[in-house]
């Protein structure tokens, strides 16, 4: 009898003691970006782990206000202590030439594309939605060796096929992030990135519906 309620008394540990590992495994640990570009941040991570990384380096994305769509863009580069960002940089598809003509074609035909830093990009009272990234230095050279690739390969725009959030979507699935349909307004897009990934409040900003729509900079063109 002693014996067999020994027995039953260590069974009955044992089993609370895998119960009690179990209960710890279930709790997810704090995302931590990595060197690895598939491990960058982690798709879904809760927002307190995209936000508690502190660091010179940054990337953002962003899209603005233009004549008819927007469009969307990254920046990146370093911020100083106060989270001012420092010679930013500009990555992003869009029609190379200005010409209306030329925008209008490519909603019909491939035109050639332009990937770096378009009139209005770093104009905040322009911005109507974005989303920025901390990144330590091994994470951030590697997103910018991604991104020099991608603006190598990509001298296509078109409107439905290649767009600028599918540019955009490129850089940020590399990251490991997961990507809202490319056929979204540039607002909306870079807004659901944000949402699907940090949260609706992850270091980011949505202006409001409209503004600047059909009202756009004069030098700005249409995206």
């Amino acid at each position: 009898m002693t014996l067999v309620s020994g027995r039953s008394v260590f069974v009955a540990l044992l089993a609370l003691a895998v119960a009690s590992c179990q209960s710890q495994s279930q709790v997810k640990p704090e995302v931590k970006f990595t060197s690895d570009e598939r491990t960058l941040a982690a798709a879904g991570a809760p927002t307190r782990a995209v936000n508690s990384i502190k660091g010179q380096y940054f990337i953002e994305f962003r899209s603005r206000y233009a004549y008819t769509y927007g469009h969307s863009f990254v920046i990146f580069g370093r911020m100083s202590e106060s989270g001012k960002m420092l010679n930013p940089q500009v990555a992003g598809l869009a029609p190379k030439s200005d010409d209306p003509n030329i925008y209008m074609l490519g909603h019909l035909a491939p035109v050639p594309a332009s990937t770096g830093w378009t009139d209005g990009d770093l104009e905040i009272q322009y911005r109507s939605a974005s989303w920025t990234v901390p990144l330590s230095e091994p994470e951030y050279r590697k997103v910018v060796a991604y991104i020099r690739k991608l603006q190598g390969s990509s001298p296509l725009w078109h409107a439905s096929l290649y767009n600028c959030n599918a540019f955009v979507a490129d850089i940020a699935k590399f990251m490991g992030y997961k990507t809202p349909g490319i056929w979204l307004m540039p607002r909306d897009f870079i807004t659901k990135l944000r949402q699907m990934n940090g949260g609706p409040n992850a270091i980011g900003y949505t202006g409001p519906p409209g503004v600047g729509e059909g009202n756009a900079p004069p030098a700005t063109a249409a995206r």
